[in-house]
């Protein structure tokens, strides 16, 4: 019975989910995974280790980690004063690579779906070589871990966002530019997939309903966390 509910029971070819939005199942490989959790080791050595981010006061149920600059609500800086006023590791060049990587795969997928609107260029407004993302909030989701709908808003450039999957599969929504509720697709991102959402796409909200407990692949396995997801989203601040 659980093989009818298994990731790879469901169609899981690339997706234009919406003008701007481009999901890539599967696009890190076994071994890019293994590689890109053993970093996450690394990063929670610090200097700034992972934390809740407070909203309204209320803590988030993820453990984020910031590469190249800290974030809390409305604001980028290089210092994380709210948690322990350590600055935060750099932005990896390989992590700026792998986000040029993924974007042009989504630039395929758009250019390749004749008749859905503008080519790739004209949704993101620029050539994928010039993709030059500069922060990572890395996000760790435990079995119980949820994030509701939200909007990207607080990067002063509207470069797409890059997102990787890693770990146990999740429940993703991904909704409109006006509103939290209706329409939106509920997508099952697994381990190694890629989404990304730009140009029309850029504000839409999107949440995270649930996480899929035990539905990693051996190679994306977070035992050494207690199971559970890391999310990476590349974004461009916009500032110097």
């Amino acid at each position: 019975m659980e093989s009818l509910f298994a990731d790879e029971a469901f169609d899981r070819r690339p997706e234009i989910v919406a003008p701007g939005a481009v999901w890539l199942p599967g696009f890190l490989g076994p071994e890019a995974q293994s590689w890109i959790i053993a970093r996450y080791a690394e990063w929670q050595a610090g200097p700034v280790p992972p934390h809740a981010t407070a909203i309204a006061g209320h803590p988030m149920s993820v453990q984020t980690i910031g590469l190249g600059w800290h974030w809390r609500p409305g604001r980028y800086d290089r210092r994380a004063d709210d948690v322990n006023r350590e600055f935060v590791l750099p932005f990896p060049d390989w992590m700026k690579r792998l986000g040029r990587q993924v974007l042009q795969g989504a630039t395929e997928v758009v250019d390749d779906s004749a008749g859905f609107g503008p080519d790739a260029a004209g949704v993101w407004g620029f050539d994928p070589e010039d993709y030059h993302p500069d922060v990572a909030l890395v996000n760790y989701y435990d079995a119980h871990a949820k994030m509701g709908m939200h909007q990207d808003k607080d990067e002063f450039d509207p470069a797409p966002v890059v997102s990787l999957s890693l770990g146990d599969t999740c429940l993703f929504r991904f909704g409109n530019s006006e509103t939290r509720n209706r329409p939106f697709t509920d997508l099952r991102l697994a381990s190694g997939d890629a989404f990304v959402f730009g140009g029309p796409a850029r504000f839409a909200f999107h949440g995270v309903q649930s996480i899929r407990a035990a539905t990693a692949p051996d190679h994306g396995r977070l035992d050494h966390l207690g199971g559970g997801r890391i999310n990476i989203t590349m974004r461009t601040t916009g500032r110097d």
